[in-house]
């Protein structure tokens, strides 16, 4: 008698156990749809080795080069930065169809030290480095040579990005 009372017990708890496992799978089946979402800003809770991770396997997926972005919001020149790339929506859109852009946080609360040590010297911030999908360093570039004036020089811009955009397939 007493097995009988338990029995709807471990009917709802057998239940409620395949419909978290549902939830669970469908929570990673969304999350698989709705593909890479770039990391575009300096975040010094990120863990930035997964990020790059993340972006070298989307990188891999797609044919594109890793344009890492190492900076934080401490820097003036981070923040000209993301404004050069909103209000150049033609470099954006360059930038986004060639590469796969990763920001990593130098700060403070996390300088990234372990992460940024495998890529070499950086003398400014923000600081780029272009890699191809298994993570080699294909160019390392501070980015004053691209000011002009109060922000930076579009054509100046664009050739860095066109020159180490990733080759495309000869037809």
């Amino acid at each position: 008698m007493l097995q009988m009372r338990r029995l709807p017990m471990m009917l709802a708890t057998c239940l409620f156990a395949l419909s978290m496992a549902s939830w669970a799978q469908d929570n990673q089946v969304l999350k698989a749809a709705a593909g890479y979402t770039p990391v575009l800003k300096y975040d010094p809770t990120r863990d930035a080795s997964k990020d790059i991770s993340e972006a070298n396997a989307e990188a891999k997926r797609t044919g594109k080069r890793v344009l890492i972005q190492v900076g934080g919001d401490w820097a003036s020149w981070c923040h000209t930065l993301d404004t050069f790339f909103e209000t150049h929506t033609d470099l954006r859109e360059l930038r986004d169809a060639n590469y796969v852009t990763v920001d990593v946080n130098f700060s403070r609360e996390n300088q990234n030290k372990k992460v940024l040590a495998q890529y070499g010297q950086i003398i400014e911030y923000p600081h780029l480095f272009v890699t191809d999908a298994d993570g080699k360093v294909l160019v390392s570039q501070w980015t004053s040579p691209f000011e002009k004036g109060e922000t930076y020089d579009p054509e100046k811009f664009r050739a860095f990005l066109v020159e180490w955009s990733p080759p495309r397939p000869r037809k």
